[in-house]
């Protein structure tokens, strides 16, 4: 069978809400990704054989098959198809699977993964409450009340539970979030975000020029750990706050995918190989734990221990789901989420998969370290793992 190859993957740097990216539409902003993917591999856009792109809101400027139109943005030849999915937060990292599993079957050769949500223009969970607003009904069906009567599936209500479970304590989220704020400033001070990111225009909600986009905008070069400690619990009597929750962002990121044959055709070389992808089901009430039992099975099935992963990205939707992935699987703190995470970088839904991959990917070249595994909680209780072989 043949094998799936990273060939190059880039990102934008985060904006934050009404902030440097939001004059962006998301079909334009994803457009320069897979622009810059094209650049950077020297692949003609005639090469690709599927764009697949994750994105979770996917209404108004994100409806009508944001990927396809992404690729018009980009100025692709017609003839380059497209497709938009959603596996929650988890989307354009189930993009880089698809892509993967299809250069993988020998029916393509090179695909593009990618992934684009801005928040700013197209609110989270606004086709739910949008559609519900208008009288066209409620995504839970009769089918599923019955199954879980009197539930309000909620990533907040969910995070909340993983932090009462595994026994974390308000200031041990605290100081992760602080973490995760130094290692992210830390890294941007050093420059090691600047190979993994397209520079672009900065536009504010109106459009208007603001000089390049460089940096990502959250991250807090001002922020100390008592003004962490000092925020309001999000939920009554919890003990989780915005400042250790992710960051709602603007974003595009993607990762361009071959075989053999493709790598080949575009005269490239990998730069890492898919060892191993999982995607499992679990608890949708607690909804963030499937991480866990996510990255056990994969690690079971490609036949690894933690001890052989070198580096991890487990995203940040908040503070409880690393530290509980860290408890629960006995992994190196000091090689999880190495350069900050969604707390400081932002969490744009859609585009977080690859994002998460494009820095993974980075960071492996820049220690000359082998395996990274990846993994990110997803709403409804499910959870992808990649491994990846840097080559």
């Amino acid at each position: 069978m043949p094998e799936a190859y990273i060939v190059t993957a880039c990102r934008t740097a985060g904006g934050r809400r009404g902030g440097r990216l939001s004059g962006w539409h998301p079909a334009d902003l994803a457009g320069k990704i897979l622009t810059a993917l094209l650049e950077r591999s020297g692949a003609a856009p005639e090469h690709v054989d599927d764009v697949i792109m994750g994105c979770v809101a996917q209404v108004g400027e994100q409806s009508n098959n944001v990927a396809r139109n992404a690729v018009l943005a980009a100025h692709f030849p017609e003839s380059v198809p497209a497709t938009s999915i959603d596996r929650q937060c988890g989307s354009s990292q189930q993009a880089l699977h698809f892509a993967a599993q299809a250069v993988m079957s020998g029916t393509m050769n090179v695909v593009i993964a990618a992934g684009v949500e801005s928040m700013s223009r197209v609110p989270m969970n606004l086709p739910a409450t949008l559609a519900e607003k208008h009288g066209f009904g409620n995504y839970m069906s009769p089918a599923l009340r019955q199954r879980y009567p009197n539930v309000v599936f909620s990533q907040f209500a969910g995070a909340e539970m993983l932090a009462k479970k595994y026994h974390l304590s308000k200031d041990a989220l605290d100081q992760y979030a602080y973490l995760s704020q130094q290692r992210a400033i830390d890294a941007t001070r050093a420059e090691k975000f600047r190979d993994e990111i397209v520079p672009v225009e900065a536009r504010d909600p109106a459009g208007v020029p603001l000089g390049s986009h460089d940096v990502d905008e959250g991250i807090r070069f001002d922020g100390s750990l008592q003004g962490i400690r000092n925020l309001n619990c999000l939920l009554e009597g919890g003990v989780l706050t915005a400042g250790s929750a992710s960051q709602i962002c603007d974003g595009a990121s993607g990762v361009l995918i071959a075989n053999e044959a493709g790598l080949k055709t575009l005269g490239a070389t990998p730069r890492a190989r898919v060892h191993h992808m999982t995607v499992l089901g679990h608890d949708p009430i607690t909804m963030l734990e499937a991480p866990i039992p996510a990255t056990r099975l994969a690690l079971k099935k490609a036949g690894l221990k933690i001890s052989n992963i070198d580096l991890f990205e487990v995203n940040e939707a908040f503070a409880s789901v690393p530290l509980a992935w860290l408890q629960a699987t006995d992994a190196d703190p000091a090689s999880l989420n190495v350069n900050g995470g969604a707390i400081a970088l932002g969490h744009p839904l859609g585009s977080s998969g690859t994002r998460l991959m494009t820095t993974l990917l980075h960071t492996l070249e820049a220690r000359r370290q082998r395996y990274g595994l990846q993994t990110m909680c997803e709403g409804g209780g499910m959870a992808n793992v990649t491994i990846i072989e840097r080559l």
